[in-house]
């Protein structure tokens, strides 16, 4: 029979695994925490706390093995200690019980999802985006093209049933594909497929990808934890620039191109200001993507920051790949078509304001050299290309 964690069982769970003792288990307190996984927060009278998280079963009653892949990854941190500045930013995993599919971290109370801080505080630190930056191009810099590396994660690995930039169903849909999506969705799939310079461009994007490092792939914002504590002075936020971003849910990560990981960020900083749209039917696009709530102006700083850093921090990709921003702008557009699909099948809906994510989609696939001065406010980014000899 299968085991499902719960909120009456997790204490046992807990003291099997010796993470917390019976004379704890009275004064101990447990709480929900919605998630696409089953997620139990435990804080005990100690003052730490726990996150325990249960993988989703699906059909066949078999987890699909994403916190197998995210407890490999801290082998591979384990496996490689010159790798543990790269690792420092990586959430903590205590336990891991692969027969029940059951994972425990050490709880970061004094964090907060940065895509929660954006939305609640409505500010965005140039600092911020800088530190994301550089830790994920230090990362990225430190597995680059290490052939030990690249062994290890591909062989140890499940995570090749997430490949990068993949886009389900949307080129040649079958009756599964109909079957399964709400009629909103078939909106979606005509107006996708009336495009044929979008498909080609995904195609084209899609060849270039070329696998080289550690990626995260599913680096979101609400994948990325930041520090509450707040730094008062430029030297107080260089100092503790480590320590103010970690990265969670390593799920899916697997040896990837690191364009993706970027990508994917930007896109998510984009949804910030295209989850904002005032959509109508008597508004045109353009003037619905200008009167957004979060205009692209107030995120435009931070994306020059987060481009800007990763690049001075990680300059031998541009010196090897000198398409490497294009390319990563492409996938930021990919990017956003995955959003759409989830989007549809969460919310089984399809209005003007995907319509409008899926026309910035377009325009970052298919004229990416037009965008740069659009989202990032200016032609020329401030960034260093080392010379190849």
């Amino acid at each position: 029979m299968t085991f499902r964690l719960s909120a009456n069982n997790v204490f046992a769970h807990l003291q099997s695994t010796g993470l917390c003792s019976e004379s704890e288990l009275s004064a101990s307190q447990v709480e929900l925490k919605p998630a696409k996984n089953f997620n139990l927060l435990v804080s005990l009278p100690t003052g730490r706390k726990l996150l325990v998280k249960q993988e989703r079963y699906i059909q066949t009653d078999k987890p699909l093995g994403e916190f197998f892949n995210e407890w490999r990854i801290r082998q591979f941190w384990h496996t490689f200690p010159e790798l543990t500045e790269a690792s420092s930013t990586v959430s903590q995993l205590l336990h891991f019980d692969r027969d029940r599919a059951i994972a425990v971290f050490e709880y970061l109370d004094d964090y907060r999802d940065l895509a929660d801080f954006y939305s609640q505080e409505k500010q965005y630190p140039e600092h911020v985006a800088s530190a994301l930056g550089q830790i994920l191009a230090a990362m990225h810099q430190a597995t680059f093209q290490k052939a030990n590396y690249e062994t290890f994660l591909l062989e140890k690995l499940t995570a090749k049933t997430f490949p990068q930039a993949a886009l389900t169903g949307l080129e040649h849909p079958g009756p599964e594909v109909f079957g399964s999506m709400p009629g909103d969705g078939l909106r979606f799939l005509v107006l996708y497929q009336r495009f044929e310079s979008l498909a080609e461009a995904i195609a084209a994007t899609q060849a270039q990808l070329t696998p080289s490092c550690l990626t995260h792939n599913d680096l979101k914002l609400n994948n990325v934890l930041l520090c509450s504590e707040p730094l008062q002075t430029d030297s107080e936020r260089i100092a503790k620039q480590p320590e103010l971003i970690r990265l969670i849910d390593w799920e899916r990560a697997n040896w990837g191109d690191p364009a993706f990981d970027l990508g994917t960020l930007i896109a998510s900083y984009l949804q910030l200001w295209l989850g904002s749209l005032i959509v109508s039917q008597d508004i045109s696009i353009e003037e619905s993507l200008r009167l957004a709530i979060v205009p692209l102006e107030k995120l435009q700083p931070s994306l020059c920051a987060l481009v800007e850093a990763y690049f001075n921090q990680f300059p031998e990709v541009l010196a090897q790949r000198p398409d490497f921003l294009i390319l990563t702008l492409k996938l930021a557009g990919i990017a956003l078509i995955q959003q759409i699909q989830s989007f549809l099948q969460h919310q089984k809906s399809f209005g003007n304001n995907q319509i409008c994510i899926l026309q910035v989609a377009k325009s970052l696939l298919c004229q990416p050299e037009a965008a740069i001065p659009i989202l990032f406010g200016t032609p020329d980014l401030s960034i260093s290309v080392p010379c190849v000899v």
